[in-house]
């Protein structure tokens, strides 16, 4: 008995080590950022960009409903980040790595060079004195599905055999959140940018 209570004991021990092991893995890009490079690109500029930040609830597939009405992203931040070699290879070892299983991050350093800007009520935001280059918009937007669904609650026979199934409705609350992004390109001084970023 005391041989079994040991064996139990082991396998709770290696269970509870793999466990905390099989934490995400995390990838960052192998090419040295230029923090020069990234100050050029964000130095003041005569351009704006600007636009609508939009999300709304998706199908079963995971894509977004195309008749579904679409929920202003109001009051959620919207970063903006150069794109530099170093963002380049961030985005594209984050659409080949990242999954459930792996993150992808960004260095401390690169982090750093963005500019953040809040969306008003109506889920619009503005970049001002920008530079013409290429930029990548992201935001992080929340929101909520209410809805009533029926819910099984049993069977019933009556005297002729006859069947009867019961449902009661129950109302129900599901959060959401979607990561909203956009490549875009100033291409002249003075220019004014109008996006939408779904």
């Amino acid at each position: 008995m005391k041989k079994l209570q040991i064996i139990i004991l082991s396998l709770i021990i290696t269970s509870t080590f793999l466990n905390a092991n099989a934490q995400k893995a995390a990838y960052y890009p192998q090419v040295p950022f230029d923090s020069l490079q990234a100050k050029s690109m964000l130095a003041l500029g005569t351009s704006s960009i600007e636009g609508v930040a939009i999300t709304g609830p998706k199908t079963a597939l995971g894509y977004r409903a195309p008749l579904a009405p679409k929920i202003k992203a109001a009051n959620v931040q919207v970063t903006l980040f150069p794109v530099t070699t170093y963002f380049e290879e961030w985005y594209q070892l984050r659409k080949k790595e990242e999954n459930k299983k792996t993150n992808v991050f960004m260095s401390q350093e690169a982090f750093r060079w963005r500019i953040t800007v809040q969306t008003d009520e109506y889920g619009r935001f503005k970049f001002a004195k920008m530079k013409p280059g290429k930029y990548f918009i992201q935001a992080i937007a929340g929101y909520t599905k209410s809805g009533t669904t029926p819910v099984y609650r049993g069977s019933g026979y009556n005297n002729y055999g006859g069947r009867t199934d019961y449902y009661e409705y129950q109302d129900y609350t599901n959060n959401y959140t979607d990561r909203l992004e956009k490549f875009v390109e100033v291409t002249r001084d003075g220019q004014a940018l109008e996006i939408k970023l779904k």
